[in-house]
């Protein structure tokens, strides 16, 4: 079971955050995954902070690549639309994408992915 680590609980977990276990879980037991989009959230903060370890160990987890079918994010957003959700952003809806074509979980606190995870189908973690 793979599970793509959104940016809001990364976020959390830096900060020292409650819900901090979940993430120290999956990452011993290598379950986590990522991408470049949650990467380029992340990694500006972090060179700014100037946290080189830290951003050495996120670019070794494995990379999702992302394959952005632009139909398919017009559809998604149509979706989410008719669902009564009308401030889902492009990049969330990009990171949905990418989880539902590699079948993995996703792991955030925003709520949108609640949302997203019974409008779209994708498995919340």
């Amino acid at each position: 079971m793979d599970v793509l680590v959104d940016s809001s609980v990364w976020i959390d977990y830096f900060r020292g955050g409650a819900k901090a276990i979940k993430l120290d879980y999956l990452i011993d037991e290598n379950l986590l995954v990522t991408n470049d989009l949650i990467l380029a959230e992340l990694l500006p903060f972090l060179k700014l902070k100037k946290q080189p370890g830290i951003i050495s160990l996120l670019q070794k987890i494995r990379r999702l690549p992302l394959q952005i079918d632009w139909a398919e994010i017009i559809e998604f957003q149509v979706l989410c639309l008719k669902a009564g959700a009308n401030g889902i952003g492009i990049p969330d809806l990009i990171i949905a994408q990418n989880v539902k074509d590699f079948g993995c979980w996703i792991y955030s606190h925003d709520k949108h992915f609640e949302f997203m995870a019974k409008v779209l189908r994708i498995k919340l973690y």
